[in-house]
């Protein structure tokens, strides 16, 4: 007979609060943000990149105040942004790829700082790393300062790389917790 999930295991078990509490829980049980950046994470970010030809390709983690880069190709000295609707943080309420082709006319990111500000980012497309158990993290994203389109096969790549981020995620969360279980076990023999 089952006695429910071990413990220890947050990611079988349901968390309480509300959605967004929980999706942040899930962002925090990888352990990624506010680390330095991956090998792995910044190779799709570079491969995102070469596939649309952008000047800059990132992989974000959407925190509550703040869209942390786990990665970044063609910035430097930028590990976070802020939250304000209409890039990352909107992506993340989305299931498929999310895609401006001119940021100065598209309503959802006209008044955002990177399109008025210095950056000047006209295009962006982004695939939501969405965890296996359902939950959006962040963003695989591709930007550029000129408005552009995107074939339906340079999406499609968005989304297998951020696949790629995700089972990443949880290779790195098995590390974290066969960690946490030697942690325990020496605990207990000790």
């Amino acid at each position: 007979m089952s006695q429910g999930p071990a413990p220890g295991y947050e990611y079988l078990d349901s968390s309480p609060g509300d959605e967004e509490e929980r999706r942040l829980a899930a962002v925090r049980r990888y352990e990624l943000v506010d680390q330095p950046i991956e090998e792995a994470n910044q190779r799709i970010a570079f491969i995102a990149r070469a596939i649309f030809d952008t000047p800059i390709a990132t992989i974000s983690m959407v925190e509550r105040d703040r869209v942390w880069l786990a990665a970044c190709e063609g910035l430097t000295g930028v590990k976070e942004v802020g939250k304000e609707p209409g890039l990352c943080a909107s992506v993340i309420k989305e299931d498929q790829v999310y895609v401006v082709r001119d940021a100065l006319s598209d309503p959802r990111t006209l008044e955002h700082p990177l399109v008025r500000g210095q950056l000047g980012l006209r295009f962006y497309a982004a695939a939501p790393i969405r965890t296996h158990d359902g939950y959006r993290l962040g963003t695989v994203n591709v930007i550029d300062a000129r408005p552009r389109e995107a074939t339906e096969k340079q999406l499609k790549a968005l989304e297998y790389l951020a696949a790629m981020v995700a089972d990443e995620l949880e290779l790195r969360l098995m590390v974290i917790r066969s960690a946490a279980a030697k942690q325990r076990m020496r605990a207990s023999v000790a």
